[in-house]
């Protein structure tokens, strides 16, 4: 249900064909909610189906036509409401942790392996979010331009402060895994080499 949500906070912004708001998703809310491009489409062909969203034919060139999605006020409500209502938060799953619970399984070698690939993936989730809170502070963030320019000004310092808020969080999430396989990897070399 969460990727309705996600796609009607991008589209509060503004209309956006399907194809805009697969680039939109993947530059912003796809940070913190994943999900394919052929998820989008037939959510949003849902939403449409449920009063959220409406479509609207545009002319693409001179024989195509492109649909641009604009947010109804029963998407607008729907939106509010999952924002302040209860968070229904979900049953945890990870592949990387579930592994870590059975490394006696494991070869040290291939112990080691995974966790150098679990600290290398994190390191690269960790420089993409430091590189938003750039995006941030510089307000060169496409999709935080395009929000601020559709919020009132009294409004804007706490749309910057919650966005910076997001991933700074993030970043402390990655810090944390890639702090977390360290002592994993440490953990394998001394139950490797057990002093004698």
């Amino acid at each position: 249900m969460s990727l309705r949500y996600a796609l009607l906070a991008i589209l509060r912004v503004g209309p956006q064909s399907g194809y805009d708001l697969q680039k939109q998703f993947s530059l912003s809310v796809g940070h913190v909610w994943h999900a394919p491009d052929s998820q989008i489409y037939p959510e949003l062909r849902k939403m449409a189906s449920e009063g959220l969203v409406e479509a609207e034919e545009q002319a693409r060139g001179e024989r195509g036509l492109r649909r641009l999605y604009h947010v109804t006020p029963a998407g607008e409500q729907a939106f509010r409401d999952w924002m302040n209502g209860p968070l229904d938060y979900q049953r945890f799953r990870d592949p990387a942790h579930l592994r870590a619970a059975y490394l006696e399984s494991a070869e040290p070698d291939a112990a080691r392996t995974f966790l150098r690939a679990h600290i290398a993936h994190w390191e690269g989730e960790l420089a993409q979010f430091e590189g938003e809170l750039g995006h941030i502070d510089a307000l060169s963030n496409p999709m935080l331009v395009r929000r601020l320019e559709v919020t009132p000004e009294s409004e804007r310092e706490r749309t910057i402060e919650y966005k910076r808020f997001t991933y700074e969080g993030l970043a402390e999430r990655a810090r944390g895994e890639i702090a977390w396989a360290r002592r994993g990897r440490a953990l394998v070399d001394r139950l490797d080499h057990p002093a004698s």
